[in-house]
């Protein structure tokens, strides 16, 4: 953040104690934290946890996780179910946080989470998607898109879950 998100004077640097240095506006007198999205990405499973869904979004043919933002005021758990449901109409249990990491093109905290859907159908499926299926774990790893946030999270699952095994 360059200026004051309240007032558009340029930001500065200043000292506070038990911070270091942050980002001051002078004309109002208030030290800025950074401000950024919150959303969340998911590994959705099938109820026998065999296979993974990927989705294709926005007229773009690569696949790539089930992801939405985080609404203000909400848990991510919930967000979690709630996206998952808005896009491709399945209901998800077994919601557990994985990993966490900080998306710079579009300033946003990305939470990953895995989770398991009640059924397979995607039926339900919204036009927010074009495209959704579900993939073998050794098959999700080849087919979500490649160099992207969505495959760093996916692998770190699967070798979790390898090694956990």
């Amino acid at each position: 953040m360059k200026y004051c998100y309240a007032c558009g004077t340029q930001l500065t640097e200043k000292y506070l104690e038990r911070e270091g240095m942050v980002q001051y506006c002078p004309k109002c007198e208030q030290f800025r934290f950074p401000i950024f999205n919150t959303a969340v990405s998911m590994e959705v499973l099938n109820p026998a946890k065999t296979h993974v869904l990927l989705i294709q979004q926005y007229g773009k043919k690569r696949n790539v996780l089930v992801a939405g933002y985080v609404n203000r005021g909400e848990q991510a758990e919930h967000a979690v179910v709630r996206e998952v449901r808005e896009e491709v109409g399945l209901s998800v249990h077994n919601v557990t946080f994985n990993e966490s990491r900080f998306f710079e093109p579009s300033n946003t905290l990305m939470l990953n989470f895995s989770c398991v859907a009640e059924s397979e159908d995607l039926g339900g499926m919204t036009d927010e998607v074009d495209r959704a299926a579900w993939y073998t774990l050794e098959e999700s790893a080849q087919a979500i898109l490649q160099n992207s946030l969505a495959q760093q999270f996916l692998l770190a699952f699967l070798r979790k879950r390898e090694h956990s095994a």
